[in-house]
C-alpha cells in the first residue's frame, strides 16, 4: 500500500524553495522512489522497451538479424503497411472530385442546445469536424466533444438494429407492436401515454410532439438532462415570475464576478463564452487593458484557471459570499453579512469594490450547481449593478419549461408505480444511469407495458425498456436545432445512417402512423413559417451557411421581484460534490469514446478512470494518497472510489465526477470507473454534507501523465508570467534573461513561406479542445490505459500544466506543448537515417517510411514531444473506423516515431490552389487542426515572411519568448507570457491572501 500523504514534510520542502518555481505534481515535491525513477530514465519505466525482458539493445540486434533475413527470402513483416486495395468509380458522381474533400454546414447538441459545425466529407465520409463561423454559439471554434463527435458516429459498438427485449427484431415488427399502445392512448385522450426526452430545442420536434399533446391532453411530456438547467431556470422564476433565458456578454465586462460556474465549460454556451472572455483579457504591446476575474469555487475549474483571484470555498459557502456581495453592492433587502474568513471578507471586498467601479460593465454569475435562491440573488445584483441590457441580457426560453427536470423525472416514477401510465417513450435518454438513485428508476420501467428507448447504443436503458431502436447520429440526420440565444442552426445528413437507425421525427412519425423521412418533417414545418416567405430561397441558402439567419430570440426586460437569500448554513464535516468529468462530461453517449477516455483531464492529467478528488489537507487528516480506494457513504447509498489528491480544491470537499461506472456503454467504456450517479439523490443534485469517507485498505494504479515529460529542472525557463501593470512599467520584463542564439552554421534564408506558431498563454483555459482536433486530423491512434501507465501515449500535443506558490492554494500556469519545429533541431542531427528533416518553409518533416525505430531523436528531443509506435496501436481491421480516418495522413504501424508537422497535410492543399490560382496564401488561409478548435483564440499560426501576418505581430510584441531558449533550439513556436490583473488590495497571488 502506498504511503499516506505527508503534506507536513510537502510544506516544508516548498517552504525550503521559497515558494519558488514550478512543480507538476505532488510526488515531484516529495522526490519519491517513482518519481526519481522516472526522470533517471530517458523515459518513464517501461517506455523504452517491450513487454518482455529483451532490452532495447538486445531487441535491435534481433531486429537487425531479422531485417537481413527478411531482405534474403523477401518476405513482408507484420508491422508493414497492409496492402489495401483500391475501386476506382464507374461513374464518377457530381460535384466530387476524388481526393479533394467537400465542407457542409450542419450542427450538434451540447446539453440540448445547437453549436454549429462545419464538417470535411471525402467522397461521402466525413472524416473531421470543425466549428461555423457564421453560428453564434461557435465563431468557427469547437470543444472537445465537437471534436470526439466524429468518432461516435463510426463507433463499432453502436446500435445496429432494433431490439425487443433481449431478442434482435426489425422495425415493422417494432412499429406494429407500438402503434395499436400508441392508438389506444390517443383514442383515450392520451391517458397512459408518457414522452420522456433530454431537453429539447428544435423547433421541428417541439412542435410536433406539442401536436400530440394537443390531441391528446391526458399525454405528458417530460424533459431530463443529467447536467440541466433546473435551478438556473427556478432562479429565474423566483426573480421576475416569470420564465427567461439569461445571456452574458463577456467581452463586454470589465470585472467578471464567477460564483461555482464554470461557465467556459457550459454545454450550451461554453464554447461562446470561452472566446467572450478571452477578447477582454488579451493583452499586447498596442492593448494594455484587461478586464479583472475573480472566481470562488470548491475545486479547480477551466474557468478557474484564468482568474486573477481565485477563491476555493466549500460550495455551501457560496450562498453566504452572494448574499456579502449582495449587501455591499446595496441590493435591497439584504443586509449587511459580518464576519467570516478572513480570506473570503478580504475576497468579497475586492470583488465589491471592482464591481462598484464597472457598473454597467461587469457581470455576476452564478453556477447551475447552486440553489435558486442564490441564482435570484445574483439577478438583483446585476440589476443593482446596471449590467441589465449592457452586458446581462434576458430573452425568452430557449427551450420549453413545462415538466423540466427532477420534479417532472419524480412525477413520471410516481405515476408509473400508480399503475397510469402504459406507453412511455423515451429518446436520447439514459435514466436507468444517470436518474437520481432514490428514484428507482429502473425498477419503475420495468412496470411499464410498452416502454420504447430510442438511442444511439443499446445501453443501460435499452435493456430495460421493451423495445430498443436504433438512433441516427447527427450526421446522418435531417433536423433543426436552437443556440443558447434562440437562434437556429440547421442539421443536414453527410452520410446515410451507417446502422440503419431512425431520427426521433423519424420515430414518433413512425408510431403515430405515419411514414414521413425527416427531411419531409424539417422542409414541412419551415415552409410553414411565417418568416419565411419563399421557401425555396430561404431552404438552400440557409443550409449552405448552416443557420437561419435573425432567428436570435430579442431581449426583454423582466420586472425583477423582491429578492431575499434565506439563510443556508455551511455544512459541518465533509461535502460532496458532483461535477460533469471534464473529458467524458455525463452525456452516456460518450461512454464508450476512446479519444475522450484517453484525452488527459485539466489539473489531475488523470486518463482511463474517475477519482474522488481531495485537496491535501484533507488527504492528511484522511490519511489518504493516491490511489487509495476508498467507500464514500451518503445518506445510507455507497460506492468504491480511488483518491486523488488535487492541490487547489477547498478544504472538506470530496469531488466526484459522472459519466462513468458503465455497465452497456460499449467495449471501450464498460466497467471504466465508478458511477458517481449511485450516490446523486434527487434533493441533492449537485452538492451535499455528510459525506463518510472510509478506506478500504485496498489500493489502485491510476494513470496520469501528469509527471510524464518532466523538463528535469528547466521549469524555470518554461513559462513566463507577470501583471498587467507590470507590463505597462517595464514592458521588456519577459526578455530581462533574454538569451543570444550562437550557432557555428549560417543562417538558411527562407525565401518562400516560413511557418510559425504562436500561442497565448494568457487566456489558454486547458479545455482539450486541441488535443482531440489534432487526434481527428492526423489519425493518432488510442493506446489504452496499461500503456499510459509505460509513459507510452501518443498524442501529438499536450498541455503540461505546472503548478507554484502554495501547496493547498497554488497559481497554475498551462504550456501547450507541441513539436517545437526547431531551426536548429536536435533531432536532426542525431536520425541515422534521416527520417527527420527540414525542408524549405521550415518544417521539421517525418518521414515515416524512412523510419527504423532508433529512438535517438527523441531521447535529443529537450521538449520530449515525439511519438513512438511500441505496438499497432492504430485499429487496421475494424472497418468503420478506417472510413473515419483522414486519408491525407498516412496511418503509422509499429515501431515508427511520430509527431506534429503544423497540419503539414493543410499547408499542401493550400499551396497547390494558390499556385494554381498564381498567388501567394493570404494570412489565415492555412489553420492547424489546434488552432481551429481553440475557443480563446490562443494559437495564431502562419507564415513569418509575411509582414502583415498576425504571428509576426505576435512574434515582435514584447511579451513573446521562446520555451528553453537557452539551448539554442531556435524554435518556430513561441508563446506570450502569462498576464494577470491583480486587485491591488489582493496582491499578485490573490485569493484572498496578501502577496
Amino acid at each position: 500500500m502506498r504511503k499516506a500523504l505527508d503534506v507536513a514534510d510537502l510544506r516544508e520542502r516548498l517552504k525550503a524553495a521559497g515558494n519558488r518555481g514550478f512543480w507538476r505534481s505532488l510526488d515531484e515535491i516529495a522526490q519519491t522512489d517513482a518519481f526519481r525513477v522516472m526522470l533517471d530514465r530517458e523515459f518513464p519505466q517501461g517506455a523504452s522497451e517491450m513487454r518482455d525482458p529483451v532490452s532495447r539493445r538486445n531487441f535491435l540486434k534481433l531486429m537487425g538479424a531479422s531485417l537481413a533475413l527478411g531482405g534474403l527470402t523477401g518476405c513482408q513483416f507484420d508491422f508493414k503497411q497492409p496492402q489495401e486495395k483500391l475501386v476506382p468509380y464507374v461513374r464518377q458522381p457530381e460535384q466530387i472530385i476524388p481526393g479533394r474533400p467537400l465542407q457542409y454546414a450542419t450542427a450538434m447538441t451540447r446539453g440540448g442546445y445547437a453549436l454549429g459545425l462545419l464538417v470535411t466529407s471525402y467522397e461521402g465520409r466525413p472524416t473531421k469536424i470543425e466549428g461555423n463561423l457564421d453560428q453564434s454559439a461557435s465563431f468557427g471554434a469547437t470543444d472537445l466533444f465537437a471534436q470526439a463527435a466524429i468518432l461516435n458516429m463510426y463507433d463499432p459498438d453502436r446500435s445496429t438494429g432494433v431490439v425487443q427485449g433481449t431478442t434482435a427484431s426489425d422495425y415493422n415488427a417494432f412499429l406494429n407492436a407500438a402503434r395499436p399502445a400508441f392508438a389506444d392512448a390517443t383514442a383515450a385522450g392520451g391517458r397512459g401515454l408518457r414522452i420522456l426526452t433530454g431537453t429539447i430545442t428544435s423547433p421541428t420536434l417541439a412542435d410536433q410532439i406539442q401536436s400530440i399533446l394537443v390531441q391528446s391532453t391526458d399525454a405528458v411530456w417530460y424533459q431530463y438532462e443529467p447536467l440541466g438547467y433546473e435551478n438556473t431556470a427556478a432562479g429565474a422564476q423566483l426573480a421576475f415570475g416569470e420564465a427567461v433565458d439569461t445571456v452574458y456578454a463577456f467581452n463586454a465586462a470589465d470585472v467578471v464576478v464567477a460564483l461555482d460556474s464554470d461557465f467556459m465549460s457550459d454545454p450550451a454556451a461554453g464554447v461562446r463564452y470561452s472566446r467572450d472572455l478571452a477578447e477582454k483579457r488579451t493583452v499586447t504591446k498596442n492593448n494594455k487593458v484587461m478586464s479583472r476575474f475573480f472566481v470562488a469555487e470548491p475545486a479547480p475549474t477551466n474557468t478557474g484557471l484564468l482568474a486573477d483571484h481565485r477563491l476555493s470555498v466549500k460550495p455551501s459557502q457560496v450562498s453566504g459570499i452572494a448574499a456579502q456581495l449582495a449587501a455591499a453592492l446595496g441590493v435591497p433587502g439584504i443586509n449587511a453579512v459580518q464576519g467570516g474568513d478572513e480570506k473570503v471578507v478580504n475576497w468579497v471586498a475586492a470583488a465589491t469594490t471592482d464591481l462598484r467601479a464597472a457598473t454597467g460593465r461587469s457581470v455576476v454569475v452564478v453556477g447551475e450547481s447552486q440553489p435558486p435562491a442564490v441564482h435570484a440573488l445574483v439577478h438583483a445584483i446585476n440589476a443593482t449593478l446596471g449590467n441589465v441590457g449592457r452586458t446581462v441580457t434576458y430573452i425568452d426560453p430557449v427551450a420549453p419549461t413545462e415538466f423540466v427536470g427532477t420534479a417532472g423525472l419524480i412525477e413520471l416514477v410516481n405515476d408509473i408505480n400508480a399503475g397510469e401510465v402504459s406507453t412511455l417513450l423515451m429518446f436520447g435518454v439514459n435514466p436507468v444511469y444517470d436518474a437520481p438513485a432514490d428514484l428507482g428508476f429502473a425498477a419503475a420501467l420495468g412496470k411499464v407495458a410498452l416502454s420504447v428507448h430510442h438511442g444511439l447504443y443499446q445501453d443501460e436503458t435499452a435493456a430495460a425498456a421493451t423495445w430498443h431502436v436504433p438512433a441516427a447520429h447527427f450526421l446522418e440526420s435531417w433536423g433543426d436545432l436552437r443556440a443558447f440565444d434562440g437562434s437556429v442552426a440547421l442539421m443536414q445528413p453527410l452520410i446515410a445512417p451507417l446502422y440503419g437507425g431512425k431520427t426521433a421525427t423519424e420515430v414518433i412519425a413512425g408510431v403515430a402512423g405515419g411514414v414521413q423521412t425527416d427531411y419531409d418533417m424539417l422542409s414541412e414545418f419551415w415552409r410553414g413559417r411565417p418568416e419565411v416567405t419563399t421557401f425555396e430561397t430561404f431552404f438552400p441558402a440557409a443550409l449552405n451557411l448552416g443557420i437561419v439567419r435573425d432567428s436570435a430570440f430579442p431581449a426583454r426586460q423582466p420586472t425583477l421581484a423582491a429578492v431575499t437569500l434565506a439563510d443556508a448554513p455551511v455544512a459541518e464535516g465533509i461535502e460532496i460534490v458532483f461535477r460533469a468529468d471534464a473529458s467524458l462530461g455525463a452525456e452516456s453517449e460518450y461512454g464508450n469514446n476512446r479519444w475522450l477516455h484517453e484525452v488527459p483531464k485539466p489539473f489531475s492529467k488523470l486518463v482511463w478512470d474517475n477519482v474522488a478528488s481531495v485537496a491535501p489537507r484533507t488527504a492528511e487528516t484522511l490519511a489518504l494518497a493516491d490511489g487509495d480506494i476508498v467507500t464514500l457513504t451518503l445518506d445510507g447509498r455507497t460506492v468504491n472510489a480511488p483518491a486523488h489528491v488535487q492541490p487547489g480544491m477547498a478544504e472538506d470537499v470530496v469531488v466526484v465526477t459522472f459519466g462513468y461506472g458503465r455497465t452497456r456503454a460499449g467495449q471501450a467504456g464498460n466497467g471504466v470507473g465508478y458511477s458517481a450517479f449511485a450516490l446523486r439523490s434527487s434533493a441533492n443534485r449537485w452538492f451535499a454534507g455528510g459525506l463518510q469517507v472510509t478506506k478500504t485498505g485496498t489500493t489502485t494504479k491510476l494513470a496520469s501523465t501528469q509527471g510524464h515529460f518532466s523538463m528535469e529542472g528547466r521549469e524555470h525557463d518554461i513559462m513566463r508570467h507577470g501583471t498587467l501593470e507590470e507590463f505597462k512599467t517595464n514592458e521588456d520584463f519577459v526578455h530581462e534573461k533574454d538569451h543570444k542564439i550562437i550557432s557555428l552554421f549560417p543562417e538558411y534564408k527562407y525565401n518562400g513561406y516560413k511557418w510559425g506558431m504562436s500561442i497565448n498563454s494568457t487566456v489558454c483555459n486547458g479545455c482539450n479542445a486541441c488535443i482531440v482536433a489534432c487526434q481527428a486530423e492526423n489519425n493518432i491512434p488510442i493506446v489504452g490505459k496499461a500503456e499510459i501507465l509505460a509513459g507510452r501515449e501518443m498524442h501529438w500535443l499536450r498541455i503540461d500544466q505546472y503548478y507554484e506558490g502554495d501547496l493547498d492554494d497554488p497559481t497554475v500556469y498551462n504550456v501547450v506543448m507541441l513539436c517545437q519545429q526547431c531551426e536548429n533541431a536536435p533531432c536532426e542531427i542525431v536520425c541515422p537515417v534521416a527520417a527527420t528533416v527540414h525542408d524549405n518553409e521550415g518544417l521539421n518533416n517525418m518521414v515515416y517510411n524512412r523510419c527504423v525505430g532508433t529512438k535517438y531523436c527523441s531521447n535529443n528531443c529537450p521538449y520530449k514531444v515525439r511519438r513512438f509506435n511500441f505496438f499497432q496501436y492504430a485499429d487496421q481491421t475494424t472497418p468503420s473506423l478506417k472510413l473515419q480516418r483522414n486519408p491525407e495522413v498516412t496511418v503509422r504501424v509499429k515501431g515508427v516515431m511520430e509527431k506534429c508537422t503544423f497540419c503539414v497535410q493543410r499547408i499542401s492543399t493550400a499551396r497547390i490552389d494558390s499556385e494554381r490560382e498564381n498567388r501567394t496564401l493570404a494570412d489565415g488561409e492555412v489553420q492547424t487542426a489546434c488552432q481551429q478548435a481553440c475557443p480563446t483564440q490562443a494559437i495564431v499560426f502562419g507564415d513569418l515572411n509575411n509582414p502583415n501576418a498576425q504571428v509576426v505581430a505576435r512574434a515582435a510584441d514584447p511579451l513573446t519568448f521562446s520555451s528553453l531558449e537557452v539551448l539554442n533550439t531556435a524554435p518556430r513556436v513561441t508563446y506570450m507570457a502569462k498576464m494577470t490583473n491583480p486587485n491591488p488590495e489582493l496582491g499578485e497571488h490573490g485569493s484572498g491572501h496578501s502577496a
